[in-house]
């Protein structure tokens, strides 16, 4: 196992950590929060901050070692989906986050996981766009302040990963609805390939693109 995809497994392994810091937070609305509550998740928070500056450094990594292989572009965006959805499913049980919200994003996920699978199947490659990428910045920077959520130092984080929330919502839909143009597009270039190979008789060639970094969704 080269570098990169050593460096994406450590993200993997922070994922559990966070979610078992968040486990301890014993947040009761209308009472003052206690240091204990306040400690986990700082340092839930520096962990996170960790795991998304890894996952700029694997594909850092991997680009300058040429160190891109098929395994790690199936792992890197599974790294990304597990610590995302971990963490608003863990926000959503503390009731910091609205689960309507949650449910669209992972949602959005599946859906884009989906059409991406059948169209691997097919011989097609549906590359990241500049929306998919734009959608996970989003959610990281949110997902922190979101994490951080008590006030510290006179700064009240909460308010600012709502709002950065609400911005990735409307991307990630927008992105998801992108994904699905494009999949239509491929889906129709597909059949009518296919109408015109059984015309001819022969076998129908799928359209193929190639992306260089197909691993933000």
């Amino acid at each position: 196992m080269n570098l990169a995809n050593k460096i994406t497994l450590g993200r993997i392994l922070f994922i559990p950590i966070i979610i078992v810091l968040l486990y301890l937070v014993d947040d009761i609305e209308g009472q003052a929060p206690n240091m204990g509550d306040k400690v986990s998740c700082l340092i839930a928070t520096i962990c996170l901050v960790f795991a998304c500056l890894s996952d700029i450094v694997d594909g850092w990594v991997a680009r300058r070692e040429k160190q891109v292989t098929r395994f790690g572009k199936f792992l890197d965006p599974l790294a990304d989906k597990l610590l995302v959805c971990s963490i608003l499913i863990m926000l959503t049980r503390l009731a910091w986050i609205p689960a309507w919200v949650v449910i669209i994003i992972i949602g959005r996920e599946l859906l884009v996981t989906g059409l991406r699978a059948m169209a691997a199947d097919q011989g097609v490659v549906i590359a990241a766009d500049k929306y998919g990428k734009i959608k996970t910045i989003l959610q990281s920077i949110a997902l922190v302040f979101l994490t951080l959520h008590y006030e510290w130092f006179g700064l009240n984080p909460e308010p600012i990963g709502q709002v950065l929330l609400y911005i990735a919502l409307v991307v990630t839909v927008f992105s998801g609805v992108n994904y699905l143009k494009v999949f239509h597009v491929h889906w129709l270039e597909g059949a009518v390939a296919s109408n015109v190979g059984e015309k001819a008789g022969a076998s129908p060639v799928a359209d193929k693109t190639s992306s260089k970094d197909s691993d933000a969704e």
